[in-house]
């Protein structure tokens, strides 16, 4: 039987000077997330091309799993709070997925 699950593709323009703090953040941010009842997986890349770019690709098990980790605690501590403010851009795009 599939098993659906739905996927979040987070890409960030990290400020030049702010890659190293946003990484050791991320870190804190994927131990958090990882431990959200609704989380499947998190993990986060830099890319060898261009270090301050970075992808985040999160999957939860429905897209009520993903609402619910925008209202935990360590995404407006960590997230809203101190690494959006150090990216040029972030964008994110959601998919619905079965395997």
């Amino acid at each position: 039987m599939a098993q659906s699950y739905f996927q979040v593709v987070v890409r960030y323009t990290v400020k030049p000077e702010e890659t190293e703090t946003v990484l050791r953040l991320l870190g804190e941010m994927a131990a958090a997330t990882r431990a959200e009842e609704a989380n499947l997986s998190y993990e986060f890349f830099q890319s060898t091309e261009d270090p301050a770019q970075i992808v985040i690709l999160e999957r939860y098990t429905d897209a009520a799993g993903f609402a619910a980790h925008r209202n935990y605690d360590h995404v407006q501590s960590i997230g809203a709070s101190q690494i959006i403010p150090r990216l040029e851009r972030r964008t994110i795009q959601t998919f619905e997925a079965t395997e």
